[in-house]
């Protein structure tokens, strides 16, 4: 079992740049994929950002060229770096493991098994 706890969020102007991190407490972290999920208000969650146990990554559309996620299997640690925010990047932000045995990226929520908190994400016009 894994143990996510993200933080890094907070309150920023458009342009500016946040890092995310999520630490990972439990075993054998790095056979675990990695996500990124974002919910905004009156929305529903939306995939982010993920990472493979291979170090291949894949983005929404939305965030390609401004984000990126990085993992430190050493540190047990995945981080989500986003320069350009915008306005819409405003969400609470989640991270996810998950333990399906691929090489590919997972994207959709079912396909992770385990969650972190959120930490809140917003960003002022």
């Amino acid at each position: 079992q894994v143990q996510l706890v993200e933080s890094g969020g907070g309150l920023v102007r458009a342009g500016d740049s946040l890092r995310l991190s999520c630490a990972a407490s439990g075993r054998s972290f790095s056979y675990y994929q990695m996500g990124w999920f974002r919910q905004a208000p009156g929305k529903g969650r939306e995939f982010v950002a993920g990472i493979s146990t291979g170090e291949s990554t894949y983005y929404t559309d939305a965030v390609k060229g401004r984000f990126t996620i990085s993992r430190d299997n050493a540190k047990n640690t995945v981080a989500l770096q986003m320069n350009n925010l915008k306005p819409e990047d405003t969400a609470v932000y989640s991270c996810a493991a998950g333990q399906i045995y691929t090489s590919v990226v997972l994207t959709t929520a079912r396909q992770y098994n385990y969650w972190g908190q959120g930490t809140q994400v917003t960003v002022s016009s």
